[in-house]
């Protein structure tokens, strides 16, 4: 072991609002030793999702939220130091629902070994194949339902499901537009990713730029923000399009009363399907996910960004990234 004290951040109080310095604080510990069944993990990447601020707040939601004095969730990887289970020895590199630690147990039936993807080394395999990869294919494949020649539209294109449903859909004969805030962030969809148009929300009214950019309507959208955007898209849907529900990070931040889509009589009159999904719900078919996914990038029709900071010390700060649109691609720390 590289240490004999663990480092963890702890959830001190519920943010409200944005999240501040203070909402979490570093602390140290022994390292935690594994009961009967469970796996020692030492973090190698953390990852950071906009999830991560549905669990700091108290609000309805898929699973519990983190208890104040506990130590933040997060989705992790790592590799097992100490094993009291067969199915896993030391050495054997993971990927679990973990804590932002250095160090931490959990039980062997909430391990995952990392998939072998003969190409790719184990940052890219975490960082995109976990959890990124599953959530752009199923939300796309399962609940937006594509048909070749239909329009989609995502938001947060630039980000990294966004990123990764974009090129899905291109590889399954969509038109893609995609909806990124920045110049830089719009010219790396449709120049490097193959999208075939981006509306810069900063600086465009979504709405009028939808209009030129989908002149047929809009029949699929992969909505990650909520809000006005998803209004927006809404108001310019096809006869029975659907929505895939992934993400509202627009709203997680808000401290008042979020009222629904001014569009919502749309709903009723274009008989579109809006349905909400959490990728842990496809967990038994993650593999079906990893073998299309890496298909298209043995074929080159795959691309990412891995946004990389260094050191635990540093994820308190790296997480506000994802509310300020700070990150291109996937959001990771690195620990050790």
């Amino acid at each position: 072991m590289q240490s004999k004290t663990n480092r963890q951040w702890i959830l001190s109080r519920r943010p409200e609002g944005d999240i501040k310095d203070g909402d979490l604080v570093l602390k140290e510990s022994p390292i935690p030793k594994p009961g009967e069944g469970e796996v020692l993990v030492r973090t190698t990447y953390l990852s950071l999702d906009p999830t991560n601020r549905i669990w700091m707040s108290d609000m309805d939601q898929y699973m519990d939220p983190v208890n104040v004095g506990d130590a933040m969730r997060g989705v992790s990887s790592g590799e097992v130091v100490e094993s009291r289970s067969a199915a896993f020895k030391p050495g054997d590199k993971v990927m679990t629902l973990g804590s932002w630690s250095d160090y931490y147990t959990a039980p062997a039936a909430a391990l995952q070994h990392a998939p072998k993807l003969p190409g790719l080394d184990f940052r890219d395999i975490f960082g995109i194949f976990y959890l990124v990869g599953p959530t752009a294919y199923f939300g796309l494949v399962d609940i937006g339902a594509p048909k070749i020649g239909e329009t989609l539209v995502v938001s947060t294109a630039a980000g990294a499901v966004g990123s990764i449903v974009g090129q899905l859909g291109k590889a399954l004969g969509c038109r893609v537009v995609g909806i990124a805030g920045g110049r830089d962030k719009c010219a790396w969809i449709t120049g490097e990713l193959g999208f075939d148009a981006a509306i810069d929300y900063k600086s465009e009214n979504v709405a009028a730029a939808l209009k030129k950019h989908c002149p047929a309507g809009i029949d699929v959208y992969f909505d990650n923000v909520g809000g006005d955007i998803l209004d927006a898209v809404i108001g310019q849907m096809n006869l029975f399009g659907r929505v895939a529900e992934c993400g509202l990070i627009s709203m997680y931040n808000a401290t008042g009363i979020v009222h629904g889509p001014g569009n919502y009589p749309r709903i009723l009159m274009k008989r579109l399907k809006i349905q909400g999904f959490i990728v842990i719900d496809y967990m038994a078919r993650y593999p079906e996910a990893f073998r299309a996914l890496y298909a298209l990038y043995q074929q080159g029709k795959l691309k990412w960004k891995l946004h990389e900071v260094q050191g635990l010390e540093n994820a308190d700060k790296a997480v506000r990234l994802l509310y300020t649109g700070g990150n291109t691609g996937k959001l990771l720390v690195k620990v050790s």
